[in-house]
């Protein structure tokens, strides 16, 4: 059986002018988990994300970041980051470049868009006294809008409106810019007042009777207003352009700035003098020897490496620190590894699980979910998924579970005769495989209960058959329990408890013994009771047994009677655990069943449906190829957690979390 990979530990002394590459090359890499988890790459130091740490090139990375929000150019992923390199001076160098042009024209947004702002609400506030019969000297008194007419020289029309700025709206009332309009707050009016006059400005005089708003200064107005807009357009187009032209050059920036800044972050964290830096952290057994190789040969020899066995680390033997765990797998079972952290990480130095839960989820879904056509779905979409034809976020690394999944339920499938709920189109395959054996029948396994002793008997042993596989699933568990204590020189632990060898012979013990009292005609003996008693004493009193063995005293920790009493309460656990453990796999039985009633529902439905037939069809087993493909899964999970990994999971270890380069 497979072990988790063995680990060692490394020390790296690197000189200061090397730490950046070398941290380049270890995050590339992704083998390498710094034993000092201020370095992890998951984190980043409080210093770090306060700004006491030193980063520049995390200032530049998120300023690219905001470019290319405003160039609405789409952000990179991680397989970008994977094929790109560390930023350097002339990465620096473009990036400023860059940015400076990006903000330039940011600045121009900013400035057309607030000039659009004041002139449309110059011109709401004018227009809502287009029609207004009141003295036009009266209109001094508005409450936003301060407004003067008059001439001005033509040539300097343009040099009046770069001198107001912001604080007020300078309009041409004629083709010769002679005669204008300034519009301003009443806040600004002095100060506008006071720039008239410096460019000489010549009020006009009203009558005062006249009433209303002059049409040429609404349409004044309008022609600022087009101008405005114009030149915001021009701005989006040079938008474009620079985004289109640069795209490349941004996406680039990002990926090198994304790693050098996580580099950065790592290196504030690091142990260091003047003039080396001290790197501790644990690699796989495997990568260890070349891996050591290529850092000789990319520090040219300016570093020095101390390779230690787990066991020899000072933290592990005194037992503050765990060795961090990886598990080694192909394609297939590595996409149940998940499933294995998610409960928690096996202990270093033991039995790996996951080929076991591969193997155990993929039968006891395709049992559950037993359906050719349906299961095709599942098997295409993991195909699909695979191929990145089908892109659903970060779950197409599951797309062999989606396969292997699909594979069982369409064998099942073939056995149930079911295909999308119907039964007559496997029937042909059904009556071929079954002639092979003997005479022909349809379908191979009949689990739709039609009230005939047949039926009701072919039930039963479909019921009896998935608790088999529970006994099989618990028993593994036992099995791995025991060898993992074992592997870990715990030998009471192997030997007693519930979980140990005693706890597990009673189990197999009694189990054996039921089929022969109901297959064979066994009667229950002497013999029986004391090879049940033996075990049964072995696990109640497994505290005791093995304080004695490891020479602890006193042998009862807490006098004799509470010893008796947790002695009884671990005989009532232990014969609670075994039953409900075993029992529980009926439900594996009773999905199957329930899948084969809905699918048997689904057609009927659909024959009742007439011309409808095709889209009742496509509902209903879409609706059960979502929810009950969901509901299976959540079961099968529970299963897994609860009646199989209880067995050995008695303590969790450390999941190995190599620092690699991310982009967040």
């Amino acid at each position: 059986m497979a072990r988790t990979t063995p680990m060692n530990l490394v020390e790296l002394m690197v000189m200061k002018d090397d730490i950046r590459p070398v941290l380049e090359f270890l995050g590339k890499k992704g083998n390498f988990q710094f034993q000092n988890h201020k370095s992890d790459s998951s984190k980043v130091s409080d210093a770090s994300r306060s700004g006491d740490a030193k980063n520049p090139e995390r200032e530049l990375f998120l300023k690219l970041q905001d470019a290319r929000s405003f160039l609405n150019i789409a952000d990179i992923d991680s397989e970008l980051i994977a094929s790109s390199s560390g930023a350097d001076e002339k990465s620096v160098a473009m990036a400023e470049k860059f940015l400076s042009d990006v903000d330039a024209l940011k600045k121009r947004q900013i400035t057309a868009s607030d000039e659009l702002k004041r002139v449309r609400e110059s011109k709401e506030e004018a227009e809502s006294f287009r029609n207004l019969k009141v003295p036009f000297s009266e209109l001094d008194h508005l409450s936003f809008l301060s407004i003067k007419i008059g001439k001005i020289d033509p040539a300097l029309f343009d040099e009046l409106s770069i001198s107001v700025g912001s604080r007020a709206i300078v309009l041409a009332l004629g083709d010769d810019k002679s005669k204008i309009m300034a519009a301003s707050s009443k806040k600004a009016r002095f100060s506008l007042d006071t720039e008239l006059k410096k460019f000489g400005f010549v009020p006009f005089e009203i009558p005062s009777d006249f009433k209303g708003v002059p049409d040429d200064v609404l349409s004044g107005f309008d022609s600022k207003l087009l101008d405005c807009q114009k030149e915001i357009d021009y701005i989006e187009e040079e938008k474009r352009n620079m985004a289109q032209a640069h795209e490349d050059l941004l996406r680039s920036l990002l990926a090198s700035f994304a790693i050098t800044a996580q580099i950065v972050d790592v290196q504030n964290n690091l142990e260091s003098t003047s003039l080396v830096y001290r790197l501790t952290g644990w690699i796989p057994g495997s990568d260890s020897h070349s891996m050591m190789k290529e850092l000789d040969k990319l520090t040219e020899g300016r570093i020095a490496i101390r390779v230690y066995n787990p066991f020899e680390v000072p933290s592990v033997i005194n037992g503050s620190e765990q060795v961090p765990v990886r598990l080694k797998h192909g394609k297939l079972v590595g996409a149940f590894e998940r499933m294995i952290f998610s409960y928690g990480s096996p202990v270093y130095g033991s039995i790996d699980p996951t080929p076991f839960v591969a193997v155990f989820f993929t039968l006891l879904f395709g049992i559950m979910f037993g359906d050719a056509g349906q299961g095709f779905v599942f098997l295409l979409m993991g195909i699909l998924m695979s191929l990145k034809v089908i892109k659903v976020g970060g779950w197409n690394k599951f797309a062999p579970i989606f396969m292997a999944i699909g594979t069982s339920s369409m064998i099942m499938g073939v056995l149930t005769g079911e295909f999308f709920g119907n039964e007559e189109v496997l029937k042909p395959l059904s009556m071929a495989i079954t002639g092979l054996f003997g005479e022909p029948h349809a379908p191979i396994l009949h689990l739709m209960p039609d009230g005939s002793d047949h039926s009701i008997k072919t039930m039963f042993m479909f019921f009896g058959v998935t608790v088999g596989v529970g006994f099989i699933i618990n028993s593994v568990g036992l099995v791995l329990n025991i060898t993992n204590n074992l592997l870990m020189h715990r030998l009471p632990k192997a030997l007693f408890g519930k979980n140990g060898l005693s706890g597990a012979a009673f189990f197999w013990y009694v189990v054996v013994m039921v089929l022969r009292i109901a297959f064979a005609g066994h009667v229950f003996s002497l013999a029986d009771g004391i090879v049940i008693g033996i075990t049964l004493f072995l696990t109640m009193f497994s505290e005791p047994i093995n304080r004695i063995l490891e020479g602890e005293k006193p042998v009862f920790e807490n006098g004799l009677f509470a010893a008796v009493i947790e002695a009884v309460v671990e005989l009532l656990e232990t014969l609670i655990s075994y039953m409900s453990n075993s029992i529980s796999f009926i439900r594996v039985g009773a999905f199957g069943l329930a899948h084969a009633v809905l699918g048997f529902i689904i057609a009927t439905l659909s024959q009742m449906a007439g011309p409808a037939y095709l889209a009742v069809m496509i509902v209903g087993n879409g609706i059960v190829v979502v929810l009950e493909g969901m509901i299976v899964a959540i079961q099968v999970i529970r299963l897994q957690y609860y009646e199989f990994f209880s067995k050995f999971f008695n303590e969790t270890g450390r999941e190995f979390k190599p620092f690699s380069f991310d982009y967040k």
